[in-house]
């Protein structure tokens, strides 16, 4: 496995049907979070939530490919430059 990486994982949920769901993939991955921070956007419907990982590239790519696999979910990763 490659070496670990800083990275912030951007999530947008459509609703709360999901919720559940995001929770359960983040904490699957939760010893590589440092800390996230959720926004509910009420008045959008929709929850912003940023995940700050120290993570290999490959386990960034799986929890963002699980979640953006969810109804309604978007999910993206950017990874810093430096290992």
């Amino acid at each position: 496995m490659s070496e670990n990486r800083i990275c912030v994982v951007s999530i947008m949920s459509e609703g709360r049907d999901a919720a559940s769901s995001i929770n359960s993939v983040l904490s699957a991955y939760g010893d590589y979070i440092i800390g996230r921070m959720g926004i509910p956007y009420r008045e959008r419907g929709i929850s912003v939530i940023c995940v700050v990982m120290d993570a290999p590239a490959e386990i960034v790519n799986t929890v963002t490919g699980k979640l953006g696999m969810l109804d309604g979910v978007t999910a993206k990763a950017i990874m810093s430059k430096n290992k």
